[in-house]
C-alpha cells in the first residue's frame, strides 16, 4: 500500500474519479491499453469510438472541450477529427 496516497484503499465506481491518464492514438485497428472509463477532449471535433459493451462503432458530432462520459475500447481514426484526446482509466 503507497504510503502517500490515502484514496489507495477506496472502492472503485463508474463515478469516482479516474486514477490513470494515457494520450490517445486514434486507430481503426488498434485497442486502448484497456477500456477507458471516460475520454477528455482536448480539441472539439467529432469523437469516432467503439463502445466497451461491443456493437457498432459510433460518432459523437461536434463534441467540444471536456469530458465525455462514454467507456471505450477504441477510438477510431476514420471519423475522428477532435484532438487532444486523453482515455481516463481506474
Amino acid at each position: 500500500m503507497p504510503i502517500n496516497d490515502p484514496y489507495y484503499a477506496h472502492a472503485v465506481s463508474p463515478s469516482s474519479p479516474a486514477r490513470r491518464a494515457e494520450a490517445v492514438t486514434p486507430s481503426d485497428t488498434v485497442d486502448l491499453s484497456a477500456v477507458a472509463k471516460s475520454l477528455y477532449v482536448g480539441g472539439p471535433g467529432d469523437v469516432r469510438v467503439q463502445p466497451a459493451g461491443g456493437g457498432a462503432a459510433v460518432t459523437l458530432a461536434a463534441h467540444p472541450i471536456g469530458y465525455l462520459p462514454v467507456q471505450v475500447s477504441r477510438v477510431l481514426a476514420t471519423g475522428t477529427t477532435a484532438t487532444n484526446i486523453v482515455a481516463l482509466f481506474d
